[in-house]
């Protein structure tokens, strides 16, 4: 699918830098601009490149200054802006987007341009698996005049999220430049030459503004390349930029992206699931430290989390039938569990892991469920199978943060300050949203790891492996106890806590999961009546609010300072993720019916046109809770693309 946007898609400079690309490495890497390219946060550039995968990042191109000249030999004539870029002062604005014809993302982006009779098309491209970025600039010449195209990369070499000190040196060879201990190296067919390094103080970042951060930027220029087209003529400008001396040509970096986006489409038939299928990859990332794959959370912003890397998997890996990715991460995490959990962020460094995280040990029974399910890996179930008892045992035994089995079988989390499940912010000595107690979506997790172990320690070839607790009769057990204290008859739904607290009756997105697994907890008429009351009290077309708007706790907006945005976070903001349990349930509770599917794909619309606003061909992290028309948070959120390509999927089986 090709995303194509005009000049009525930004009107002011402002709704320019409402929507952006991405293009991520497959290192930890990526590149992102706005669709007029300016950077309007600080974590975004031409090239961030990632020295150890997934999270030692570099802000190496922040931007790119562009600006045509036209005249003959001697003064120029005019000079006008391509670039686009705010700054403190907004009179001092590059104003490229005014001569903007379009914006298309497919593979990769395109801006086209026309200034008095000169067309400029810029296309630019990230290699996979490579800290290289292709940048050329198609120049057709109508005008009466030369035409040169004068770019001036302006660079940082800091790590993501830094801010470059006018300290920091610059040194240029006629190939690399060189600071804080960096080198990149770069290819043109212009004319490249050094100019003494000037810092440019004021970069103005306006989605920084709105998140509350940092409003300046800085960024150091030591060079520019200059291309000149005579009137009459054409001609292509190729500058390649990396962290490797041995560059490519812009056609190879070209080459590389579209026949690497073009083996994940083949997948699926529907052309909205072939773009989420190209869009989940771009999570997926190298772990150097382990030596395997792993799940970046999402962008600018995150990096590997467990909790967000079992949930994503289903639908980035699975989904897309990528089965040998999938395994490298379940088995990346078999070696790190401990005390029957599973990291919530691995070890970097001399940093330990941590382990503060009730939901990833479940979830990754779950995740080799799915597994088992598609491949019927046997191998691999003998392998994790041991992993799986482990995590069982501590759960019913005990383990940290609480976490252990009451006498009814269901399982308590959390104690302190301590957050535990995916609702977990904390601000100083203050719980949003504590969930100390029986979280219902966690025991409806274990509930599902007791019957798949039950069905596996069955149905496979386990000698040696030993079945420490009857896993039939204690799901029996949860079954029971689960139906008894979570059912709220009064609302036609469940509970979202055990706690003996007012947050127990909270209408919450976090009941559809117990739906939405493979193995049911409640009646069939009890699990269509909650898939009734979220759709009446939480569905979005975009996703599902956190919070009930009718709760006396409901936050409508989302943004401020970062104590506003931590208080609205789970009470009532709209998440992206939670919408693909409700449309599973939704088609569970109707037998997967003709039906049923026709207003799932009618729903879906929904998705598809947030696929244009925000990150093009990606799906948020949340909305605001009211009027969720603006995407929010990270741009480019994992769980989002993979919970919505388990839809796609459903669907098309």
């Amino acid at each position: 699918m090709k995303f194509l946007y005009g000049k009525q898609d930004w009107k002011t400079f402002e709704r320019g830098e409402e929507n952006c690309y991405l293009m991520a490495n497959g290192l930890g890497g990526f590149s992102s601009l706005s669709m007029i390219a300016s950077c309007s946060r600080n974590d975004q550039a031409v090239l961030m490149a990632c020295t150890r995968s997934p999270n030692h990042r570099y802000n190496m191109i922040h931007r790119l200054e562009e600006a045509l000249e036209l005249g003959e030999d001697g003064p120029c004539l005019r000079r006008m802006f391509l670039s686009s870029q705010d700054f403190q002062c907004h009179e001092k604005r590059e104003e490229g987007y005014r001569l903007q014809t379009s914006f298309t993302y497919e593979d990769y982006p395109t801006w086209s341009y026309l200034a008095e009779g000169v067309e400029v098309t810029r296309t630019m491209a990230l290699m996979q698996g490579r800290n290289v970025v292709g940048v050329s600039y198609r120049i057709r010449n109508r005008s009466l005049n030369r035409a040169m195209l004068r770019v001036r990369p302006h660079l940082q070499f800091v790590p993501k999220g830094q801010r470059l000190s006018v300290k920091q040196t610059f040194t240029f060879a006629q190939d690399r430049i060189k600071s804080n201990g960096q080198t990149l190296y770069l290819r043109t067919n212009g004319e490249c030459r050094e100019i003494p390094v000037y810092y440019r103080e004021d970069l103005y970042y306006q989605d920084d503004v709105k998140d509350g951060k940092m409003a300046l930027g800085r960024s150091a220029v030591n060079h520019e390349i200059c291309f000149t087209v005579e009137r009459g003529q054409e001609g292509t400008l190729e500058m390649v930029y990396g962290m490797e001396e041995a560059l490519p040509d812009m056609t190879e970096v070209l080459q590389n992206v579209a026949s690497h986006r073009k083996n994940l489409q083949e997948r699926f038939h529907d052309e909205t699931a072939r773009v989420l299928a190209a869009s989940a990859d771009q999570f997926i990332s190298q772990r150097d430290s382990t030596g395997e794959k792993t799940i970046l959370a999402g962008f600018p912003f995150f990096e590997d989390w467990g909790r967000d890397t079992m949930i994503a998997l289903v639908g980035c890996c699975l989904s897309t039938r990528q089965y040998d990715t999938a395994r490298s991460i379940l088995q990346t995490f078999m070696a790190h569990c401990r005390r029957g959990l599973m990291p919530n962020l691995f070890p970097e460094g001399t940093e330990a892991a941590a382990y503060n995280t009730v939901d990833a040990a479940l979830l990754f029974i779950l995740a080799v469920y799915e597994y088992f399910r598609r491949t019927g890996d046997n191998a691999f179930i003998r392998q994790a199978y041991p992993v799986m008892q482990d995590i069982i045992k501590w759960y019913a035994e005990g383990t940290d943060y609480g976490i252990h089995m009451d006498q009814d079988g269901l399982i308590l989390a959390g104690q302190g300050y301590d957050q535990v499940t995916w609702m977990d912010v904390r601000v100083e000595d203050i719980l949003p949203t504590p969930r100390h107690g029986k979280p219902v979506e966690i025991n409806a997790y274990w509930y599902n790891a007791l019957r798949i172990m039950e069905e596996l320690s069955r149905g496979q070839s386990l000698e040696g492996t030993g079945q420490m607790i009857d896993y039939g009769a204690l799901a029996d057990k949860v079954y029971a106890a689960f139906g008894k204290l979570f059912w709220n008859e009064e609302k036609g739904c469940l509970r979202d806590v055990i706690s003996g607290t007012e947050a127990d009756d909270q209408v919450r997105c976090n009941q559809i999961w117990a739906v939405s697994l493979p193995f049911s907890l409640l009646p069939a008429d009890q699990e269509k009546q909650v898939v009734e009351t979220v759709f009446r009290k939480l569905y979005t077309p975009l996703g599902l609010r956190t919070l009930d708007p009718g709760d006396d706790q409901f936050h409508p907006f989302y943004g401020g300072a970062q104590l506003d945005r931590d208080l609205a976070y789970h009470q009532g903001t709209v998440w992206t993720f939670p919408l693909g349990g409700y449309y599973l349930a939704y088609l569970k509770v109707n037998d997967y019916s003709r039906q049923a599917r026709a207003c799932v794909r009618e729903q879906l619309r929904g998705i598809e046109t947030a696929l244009r606003e925000g990150c093009v061909g990606q799906l948020p992290e949340i909305y605001d809770g009211d009027n969720p028309v603006s995407s929010k948070g990270c741009f480019a959120q994992a769980w989002s693309v993979g919970e919505i390509l388990r839809v796609y999927e459903a669907l098309e089986q």
